[in-house]
């Protein structure tokens, strides 16, 4: 399976915003107000490194600032995109590399992006099936119209729940809205943009500085052509 989600309006969150000169790890928590909102980070790598994304909430655990955190989050997903906005890696379910819950399933996210060059990146974090499009952030997410899309899962068990758990069982499979995330071996990392909820066909704006930027280089561009 693989995944996308976007997050909430009022997205909270506890995170290392300090640029450091080295490789470092920011660690963030929040919740999503609605099923299908994406929540996105910017980070920048200083030099080639091997980063690693993880999320915590499914399983629960003790995330890279010593925080631990509780099972019973949303089964989440993530997608990285570059300055450019195509879509450079993603993970659904981290397998091995993440704890298992007491529904037996390994859901958090765990993504190596091995040598990854140095650049602006943007990652979005979702609840599943929320997938982008793709190939790249422009495109939008799956679920862009329907913030109850979970609501479904499980025969409609969780009622109007939109955190649902397709593995789970009675009880297990009603999550809820939390998300715990650490960005490992970049140089500086933050909540990026506006979260958005449910947007509009083809009005789907590009966030993260990353994007933007992007959108910003190409108008100048066609100002000279």
């Amino acid at each position: 399976m693989r995944k996308f989600l976007l997050a909430s309006a009022t997205v909270l969150f506890a995170g290392l915003l300090v640029p450091s000169l080295k490789a470092d790890s920011f660690s963030f928590t929040g919740n999503l107000a609605a099923g299908n909102q994406v929540q996105l980070f910017d980070f920048t790598v200083g030099a080639t490194s091997n980063v690693i994304l993880e999320t915590w909430s499914y399983a629960g655990g003790t995330n890279a600032a010593g925080t631990v955190i509780a099972r019973g989050g949303f089964d989440p997903i993530l997608a990285v995109f570059n300055s450019m906005g195509a879509i450079v890696g993603e993970n659904d379910d981290g397998g091995s590399h993440v704890a298992a819950d007491i529904t037996g399933a390994h859901f958090d996210t765990w993504l190596n992006l091995t040598t990854l060059a140095a650049g602006n990146y943007s990652v979005s974090v979702m609840q599943y099936d929320n997938f982008a499009n793709g190939p790249n952030f422009s495109n939008g997410f799956v679920q862009a119209g329907d913030p109850n899309f979970a609501t479904t899962f499980n025969g409609g068990s969780c009622g109007t729940n939109q955190f649902v758990d397709v593995a789970g069982a009675g009880a297990n499979s009603c999550r809820d809205s939390h998300w715990a995330f650490d960005i490992l071996g970049v140089q500086s990392a933050s909540v990026g943009g506006t979260p958005v909820g449910t947007p509009e066909p083809g009005t789907l704006v590009l966030l993260g500085s990353g994007l933007l930027g992007l959108l910003a280089a190409a108008r100048r561009r066609r100002q000279f052509v």
